[in-house]
């Protein structure tokens, strides 16, 4: 069979369940665009806001005296329902992919009290030393708390 030939499988919405962790996030009157939902850049802000924000709390990432930093190379939204202010968004983690020095995220944005996801995407991050950009790997702790959601 040739799969060349095969569309590609259309995107679909995960279940609340498939994710690790959650960390809520209130939208904001100006996250609203002209047509009464929330505009698309505003999903890839909360996407770094979620695992960011997540990974600094645990203590395994310092954004201001670390010697180690993470670079986004790859990211990617599906939009499956819109979401609007005044809603809370409930922001799923989940790890689909450890390396030596890089990172697939994956983040599930649902309104509050749904099942399905509202949208979904990933961002991989390149962990490098702060000074020299070049790759490193991750430190011990940190690849202990990413392994928690996988």
């Amino acid at each position: 069979m040739n799969t060349a030939a095969m569309p590609p499988k259309k995107p679909q919405a995960d279940l609340r369940s498939s994710y690790k962790l959650f960390r809520a996030i209130g939208t904001r009157w100006m996250d609203n665009d002209v047509y009464g939902h929330v505009n698309n850049v505003v999903y890839y802000s909360w996407f770094d806001t979620a695992v960011n924000a997540t990974l600094i709390e645990r203590g395994v990432l310092n954004i201001h005296a670390g010697s180690t930093i993470g670079l986004v190379v790859e990211t990617q939204c599906f939009y499956f329902a819109p979401l609007a202010f005044p809603q809370t968004i409930d922001a799923g983690i989940r790890v689909a992919k450890l390396g030596t020095s890089s990172v697939r995220y994956e983040v599930g944005l649902f309104a509050q009290d749904e099942d399905m996801t509202a949208a979904r995407g990933h961002f991989v991050h390149v962990y490098v030393d702060r000074k020299t950009r070049r790759p490193v790997p991750l430190p011990p702790a940190f690849k202990t708390f990413l392994e928690t959601l996988t």
